[in-house]
């Protein structure tokens, strides 16, 4: 049976990991984590998941149907008694069960032709290696929501983070604000536009601490609820590693891992495999048969055999919904394939914009927003800049700062896509 490229860890998510679920044997639960890394974070979700402790169970059916598949023919026994007369009992004497009732033993064994039996073997192994293939791309799946989920708390963390800094900056500048309006230097309208101004950090704030707890429910479904405390939280930062790939290389490795791709082919093998299974049983089977008769004291001994004759029913129907079967297989194959070298497009696509636009504000943008809003704060703060200008400063400064940390969110999660588009992990 070949699986295509399978890795060991591969074989280890789709026979060793159901081990660890609950209800299965061997059953391991350690204690709730507190705290999580995005590796924890994976490893929980993979373990958890019962969608794909379902379809793991699929390869253990499809290992089943080998065994069926392997089985040969049972012999036949036949044993009768011809002679009888259980309407006149009187006669059962043992002079009659001896001389006028004769006994016969047989054995039958229907020989499959066609190689019958090794084409179903091929059938149920390549059928094996497409399930196998399809609980790796689940797998896949689930893998990059967890990574997704994760990035998405990361974000939330570093929003809260920033509405909170922002909230006690703000606070800083009224308080200096209401000490200048006592002091007769600001007119007290302006104060209350300044004072009124805090609402938004305040909203800012609360809908912060709404978003990361949502984040955190949400990572914390994927993993599986008990596997983590009510309080946890997540190791790691928003932060900026650059990465480099090439486009050309990432095609050729998504061709050759990506799983639902090395599925369609296994679908391919099943529907070829399933097209020659049926012209092997167009092949009529001998059944064969042997007896042994006993009539009073002589005995004899009958040999025979049976065939159907494949006048009508020659398996055309099969072996044409097969041939069918084998082109749609194909056809699919190809769909996805051309359907992997897009989504290897586009998660690069995605990866590479993502990637100048947190370039272009680590450049300097970042630094005129914060320095443009610390000269407008101070300029103000001696009377000689608008009110109007430290407010559009303080916005434009608050908006920059979320692009940035939504733009690091974006480009975390680029990096992710271009794993899940590949199938494996290429970039760290």
């Amino acid at each position: 049976m070949r699986l295509g490229t399978m890795t060991m860890w591969h074989l280890f998510g789709a026979l060793a990991i159901p081990l660890m679920l609950p209800g299965s044997v061997g059953a391991q639960v350690g204690p709730p984590l507190a705290r999580v890394s995005m590796d924890d974070a994976v490893r929980l979700a993979l373990q958890r998941n019962q969608t794909l402790t379902a379809q793991r169970m699929a390869i253990q059916a499809s290992k089943a149907d080998e065994i069926t598949a392997s089985l040969k023919p049972n012999p036949g026994l036949s044993i009768g008694a011809d002679g009888l007369t259980p309407f006149t009992p009187s006669q059962l004497t043992p002079s009659f069960l001896k001389n006028a009732v004769s006994y016969s033993a047989g054995v039958s064994y229907l020989f499959e032709r066609g190689n019958k039996r090794a084409r179903r073997i091929d059938v149920a192994e390549a059928t094996t290696a497409a399930t196998t293939q399809t609980v790796f791309d689940a797998e896949r799946q689930i893998r990059f929501d967890t990574e997704q989920a994760f990035i998405n708390v990361l974000l939330a963390k570093s929003v809260l983070d920033l509405a909170q800094q922002n909230l006690k900056s703000f606070s800083d500048v009224v308080d200096i604000n209401q000490q200048r309006v006592a002091s007769g230097d600001l007119a007290e309208g302006d104060f209350y536009k300044i004072s009124l101004q805090k609402l938004q950090f305040e909203e800012d704030v609360s809908a912060g601490e709404v978003g990361l707890v949502q984040a955190k429910a949400t990572l914390r479904q994927v993993m599986g609820y008990e596997t983590v405390t009510d309080d946890f939280d997540v190791i790691g930062d928003l932060a900026y590693v650059k990465r480099d790939t090439d486009l050309d290389d990432l095609k050729q490795q998504a061709l050759a891992s990506r799983a639902d791709l090395l599925a369609a082919d296994s679908y391919v093998r099943v529907a070829q495999a399933q097209l020659v299974l049926e012209h092997a049983n167009a092949a009529r089977d001998v059944a064969g048969n042997a007896g042994l008769t006993q009539a009073g004291g002589d005995s004899t001994l009958g040999i025979g055999v049976g065939i159907d004759l494949p006048i009508h029913d020659r398996n055309q129907g099969n072996i044409a919904h097969a041939e069918v079967a084998a082109r749609q297989a194909t056809e699919t194959a190809l769909a996805t394939r051309f359907g992997v070298i897009t989504d290897v497009v586009n998660a690069y696509a995605a990866f590479q914009s993502n990637n100048t636009i947190v370039n272009l504000f680590q450049s300097g943008y970042l630094d005129q927003s914060r320095e443009s809003l610390d000269i407008s704060t101070y300029v103000f703060q001696r009377g000689a800049g608008s009110l109007l200008d430290l407010l559009d400063a303080q916005r434009t400064d608050r908006e920059t700062q979320l692009a940035y940390r939504q733009a690091l969110a974006a480009y975390l999660t680029s990096i992710q896509q271009i794993n899940f588009a590949v199938g494996r992990q290429v970039l760290p």
